[in-house]
């Protein structure tokens, strides 16, 4: 079954970037925002996503513009080759199994088939980007066998978990270093495909946004219809792709001071943005909730939840910037949802959190551009609550609350 384009609000208005234009070209009646010199009180003044520097192959520095969000730099691997092929097949049977204990006996196959300890000598081989697929692949199996909450090298997870299959995990962390990598960034932003061939050059944001999207690792067997998670996890890389002007307002931010004539603008286009998200996830709600489950698929929805691993990168990195989830001295939370992030991930949603304190204090001041700020958390919040009940319905359409209309 094939997924269809969703078009959205972003789609039909593209928020404008903070150099004052869209997606598709200049606004007209925008002009464009004021850009301050780089002094040593503020730090380097952003570049505009047209003068960004190309990420590098392994990951942006914290300070560099996240021209596409957290989105990889290139569709994801659709297809593994050679030996790893058997990874691929593992991960497809772990997936579509009907229980837990089924998932777990593909991986003892292997195992007794010393496909996991051939797997695990040529991990070293693996490109960056072959590795981050592998990741992906890894990363299914753990959570339909029930074992995502492990640590693959502490000791009593060789009590629970098959040997050799922590043992390749343990590799594929170590190559990707990355040891938190079983969550929603890894199964989501690097499962999906797009369903055509698409044009040569065009943007990785742009193609997630426009094109019809397919899961690389369905969840559901083969032949059946997309399952409610499957269409979870599509949803997902959507929302990262359509929030991309979320990470471009939020180097525009980064710095102000709160008087700074471009901060209140840069928060009403947040707003806006935020808005055009919040009717994304209503109409993704709607499909959603339509779709097939089992109990497996809500076994391992609900694994991820109790770990703490499916808050989207865009909102995290949102809330660096507006400060609506850690507020309290000392409490660890934002630190517990980026465990789940590559490392370059981490360091710039840390980077925002610094350069954006300044903005933050407007939630003490008065004024309109204060009442801005306040209506741009509110927005954030709207929005988390939104994506919640998406994962409510991912997991219980029954009971869950599909948000209001915006």
């Amino acid at each position: 079954m094939t997924t269809m384009p969703i078009t959205t609000e972003l789609d039909k208005t593209a928020p404008a970037a903070p150099d004052g234009t869209t997606a598709s070209g200049p606004r007209p009646g925008l002009p464009p925002a004021p850009r301050r010199p780089a002094d040593a009180a503020t730090g380097p003044c952003p570049p505009s996503p047209a003068q960004a520097p190309a990420p590098s192959p392994c990951g942006s520095t914290p300070h560099e513009t996240r021209v596409h969000g957290f989105l990889p730099e290139r569709p994801p691997v659709r297809s593994m080759i050679g030996t790893w092929t058997r990874l691929d097949a593992m991960a497809h049977a772990a997936a579509a199994a009907p229980c837990r204990e089924t998932a777990v006996a593909v991986v003892e196959r292997a195992r007794r088939a010393d496909e996991l300890s051939a797997l695990r000598q040529r991990v070293s081989r693996l490109s960056p980007r072959n590795a981050e697929a592998a990741a992906m692949r890894v990363a299914v199996i753990a959570v339909s066998c029930g074992w995502n909450g492990l640590d693959p090298q502490a000791p009593a997870a060789r009590r629970i978990a098959d040997e050799g299959f922590l043992d390749l995990w343990a590799a594929v962390a170590h190559r990707i270093d990355h040891d938190q990598f079983v969550a929603l960034p890894t199964l989501a932003l690097r499962n999906w495909a797009p369903e055509r061939k698409p044009r040569k050059h065009i943007p990785i944001d742009q193609l997630a946004r426009t094109e019809p999207l397919v899961p690389i690792v369905r969840w559901a067997p083969e032949g059946r219809p997309l399952s409610r998670l499957d269409r979870l996890m599509l949803a997902t890389t959507r929302l990262e792709a359509h929030g991309i002007w979320l990470f471009r307002l939020a180097e525009t931010l980064a710095g102000r001071a709160p008087d700074d004539s471009s901060t209140p603008t840069a928060l009403r286009r947040l707003v806006r943005v935020q808005h055009a998200l919040r009717v994304q996830l209503r109409s993704e709600a709607a499909e959603l909730a339509a779709a097939p489950s089992a109990p497996q698929q809500r076994a391992v929805l609900g694994a991820l939840v109790e770990q703490g691993a499916l808050e989207p990168p865009v909102l995290q990195a949102a809330d660096a910037v507006l400060g609506v989830g850690g507020r309290r001295p000392g409490d660890g939370r934002r630190q517990l949802l980026r465990r789940h992030l590559p490392a370059p991930q981490r360091a710039w949603l840390s980077a925002m959190d610094r350069h954006c304190a300044p903005v933050r204090t407007l939630a003490h001041r008065g004024g309109p551009d204060a009442a801005v700020y306040r209506e741009a958390q509110e927005s954030l919040i709207a929005l988390r609550r939104a994506y919640t009940s998406l994962v409510h319905a991912a997991a219980d359409p029954a009971t869950a609350v599909l948000p209001a209309a915006a």
